[in-house]
Formats: C-alpha cells, sequence, structure tokens
C-alpha cells in the first residue's frame, strides 16, 4: 500500500566524526584508501539506520560518500583540472576558488554507481539519489574551454544523463538534481536551464526531481536571505516553466522562510517535496510547527502529491540536532495524515 505523504531529506545528513570534520562543508575526509572506502559505507548504513528510525519514507545515502554535493562528481570527470584554480563568485553570492575547465568534459566511467548499489542492498525502501544540475555545476566553475555557460552546461546534461541512466539501473527510485542557481539566474534558467535539465532525464523511467532552495545554513547564505526583503518571490520565476517540464517532483524551500507559499498554485499537478524543517539553525521544530507548515501547502497541493522534506542538506549541523529534526519532520507528518484519515 502507498504511504501518504511519504518523508524525505533534501539530501545531505551530517557525517561521523571520525570520517570528516563535523558541522563543516568540504571537510576533507579523515581516512584514505580501502580505510576510507569501508569508513564511507560504514557512515552511509549509520546514515540510513538514522533515517529509518526516524521513520523517513524515501531514504538516501545522506552524501556519506561525497565531499560536496558538486565538485565530488565534477572531479571525476576529464577536462576538468582541480590543480588549475581561479576565483569565481557562486551564485552571485560568495567567492570561491575553483578547478578550471580546460578542454572537453567527459565522463570515463560511472561516479556513484557503485555506492548507490550498495545502499540498495541495504534496504527494501524507495531509495532517492541526488545529482548536481547543469546549471549548478557551470556555476561551481572556471570555463577556459566552451567559454559559454549554455554550451558547458549541455555536455554537463549529457553526462548527467549517462550517470543517471546507471544508477536507474542500479534499483534508484528517484533522481534528483539539486539546482539552487535555479533561485538566482532566472532568464538563463527559462533560456535553456531547464532545458538542460529536461536532457539530463532523457530516457529515465524511475521518478526525477529537481531541488531549488536557498541554500545551507552557511553564513553567505543567510546573509543574502537577508537582503531579499519580507517576501522571496524567486520562484515565481521558474515554477510556471518547471510546472511544463518533463520533472515529476520540485523540491522547495518552505519553513521559516519569506516564501509565499501560494507560488504552490504555479506548480500544481506536480508532486512537490516541501520543505518542513530550517537546516539554518539549530532549534528543533516541534511536530506541530511541521504540521502547520504541511497544512499550509495542502491548500495548494493535493495530498497525494506532497511529500514533507527539509529545506536542504543538514551537512553543517551536528548529528544529533539532524537527527531530532528527522523526528520532528516524521511526528508532524503523522499528524496530518491522522487529519487526512479522519475527513
Amino acid at each position: 500500500m502507498k504511504t501518504l505523504l511519504p518523508t524525505s531529506t533534501a539530501g545531505s545528513l551530517p557525517k561521523p566524526t571520525w570520517l570528516a570534520q563535523p558541522e563543516t562543508l568540504w571537510s576533507p575526509w579523515k581516512l584514505q584508501g580501502e580505510e576510507l572506502i569501508g569508513g564511507k559505507q560504514d557512515a552511509l548504513r549509520l546514515s540510513l539506520q538514522d533515517q529509518q528510525q526516524a521513520g523517513i519514507t524515501i531514504v538516501s545515502d545522506g552524501e556519506q560518500t561525497r565531499q560536496h554535493f558538486v565538485t565530488t562528481f565534477i572531479e571525476h570527470l576529464s577536462g576538468v583540472d582541480f590543480n588549475k584554480r581561479k576565483t569565481v563568485k557562486i551564485r552571485d553570492r560568495y567567492d570561491a576558488s575553483v578547478p578550471t575547465v580546460v578542454g572537453p568534459v567527459t565522463r570515463q566511467k560511472p561516479v556513484f554507481v557503485e555506492d548507490a548499489k550498495f545502499l540498495r542492498q541495504q534496504t527494501k525502501q524507495p531509495i532517492k539519489w541526488a545529482l548536481p544540475g547543469p546549471m549548478t555545476m557551470i556555476d561551481t566553475l572556471y570555463d577556459d574551454h566552451y567559454h559559454s555557460r549554455e554550451k558547458l552546461a549541455w555536455e554537463f546534461a549529457k553526462i548527467l544523463n549517462q550517470e543517471a541512466k546507471e544508477l536507474e539501473a542500479a534499483g534508484v527510485n528517484i533522481i534528483q538534481f539539486d539546482e539552487p542557481a535555479f533561485n538566482v539566474f532566472f532568464d538563463e534558467v527559462n533560456d535553456w536551464g531547464i532545458a538542460t535539465l529536461e536532457r539530463a532525464i532523457e530516457g529515465l523511467k524511475c521518478e526525477t526531481a529537481v531541488h531549488i532552495c536557498y541554500g545551507y545554513g552557511i553564513k553567505a547564505n543567510t546573509d543574502w536571505k537577508k537582503t531579499l526583503g519580507s517576501e522571496w518571490r524567486q520562484y515565481e520565476q521558474v515554477f510556471p516553466k518547471l510546472q511544463k517540464s518533463n520533472i515529476d517532483i520540485i523540491s522547495l524551500e518552505c519553513h521559516n522562510s519569506h516564501v509565499p507559499i501560494e507560488l504552490l498554485e504555479l506548480i500544481r499537478g506536480k508532486k512537490v517535496m516541501v520543505g518542513a524543517i530550517d537546516v539554518a539553525t539549530d532549534s528543533i521544530e516541534t511536530p506541530e510547527e511541521v504540521a502547520d507548515t504541511l497544512r499550509e501547502a495542502l491548500k495548494y497541493v493535493d495530498a497525494d502529491k506532497l511529500y514533507p522534506c527539509t529545506n536542504c542538506g543538514m551537512t553543517p549541523l551536528s548529528r544529533h540536532v539532524a537527527r531530532a529534526k528527522l523526528d520532528a519532520l516524521n511526528a508532524g507528518t503523522e499528524i496530518i495524515r491522522a487529519e487526512l484519515a479522519s475527513r
């Protein structure tokens, strides 16, 4: 029987202290070689167990096998030189030292497929796997070869499609593409960003999702949010075209944000992963706070299409805070499930 309001996380969960520095983005591994491989698998098991014990319906690897949601994928591609670095402004927000595209980008071998197979072996639950989206990938590099954001995005879309098809064959039920850049580069999103995303999902039979948020709870992002005013209407720029796209699920940020909830009307008919957990604070939501967010969303999303979720990844949080937030997500969802069942 299909679960009503299936819960999931947006992506990352905190890594154990023996694997990487806690509460830190891009934290270097503390293990090497075979120990690192085994350590990643152990961390994946722990992350899965936390999700299962919290009652999460659609589980993931918690991104235990990667350092960063974009660069870990890119570093497995040819045509990108990680030793030749340039400083660029990520999403028009903060400076970062990034690798350089020096030649044609190609995927020589699968990147996450073995990790996905390992996760599939650990559970019979539906599993979701996150990949960076084409536009967010190009925004995390310096291009010294194509000299065109659009051309590079199309190349990445082809590569992502290769990876996605092998992830599907490995037993992944939902493949999610992370596109926080969709909340920044609106003209490009509508001109070619959504089109390149559709190229990335071409031919897939599993469900597909796009995750569009306002970023991890790090200072650069929280400072940016303070400049956005009392209403965050960025979604309004891209939702109409996404509603017409072939993407099955749209994942977005709702709780403790200034996103007008009525914007969800623009994607009516799509499945929606509603962010009901704030990842920018250590404060633990109460079940009723989660339920309130979901009640509001249900005014614009049919119950059979609503997937309670987190606003974004939780890598910067401590493990005990992240786990408590997962428990709150499940408890709040149970309140709404009971309310729907009693109607």
